[in-house]
C-alpha cells in the first residue's frame, strides 16, 4: 500500500532532485523513498554506534563522515 504525501521543498532541492530523477531514470517519488530508507538506515547504524559517511570501496577507509544525522 502506498500513501500520497504533499512536501515543500527549496528550489535548489528541488533542482537536485529532478536532476537525480533524470539521471536514474527514476520518479521524483522512488528518489526520495529511497533517500528516506538511506536515512532511516543512517540513524538506525548512529544509534548503534556505526560512523556514517562515504568509504573507499577497495580499502574501506572513512573519507567522509557524516555529522548530525
Amino acid at each position: 500500500m502506498s500513501q500520497r504525501h504533499n512536501v515543500i521543498l527549496p528550489d535548489d532541492i528541488s533542482k537536485d532532485l529532478e536532476q537525480l530523477a533524470s539521471e536514474r531514470e527514476a520518479t521524483k517519488g522512488e528518489i526520495v523513498a529511497r533517500a528516506i530508507k538511506l536515512y532511516v538506515a543512517a540513524s538506525r547504524g548512529r544509534k548503534e554506534g556505526f560512523a556514517v559517511g562515504l568509504a573507499n570501496p577497495t580499502t574501506l577507509e572513512l573519507k567522509k563522515e557524516f555529522v548530525g544525522l
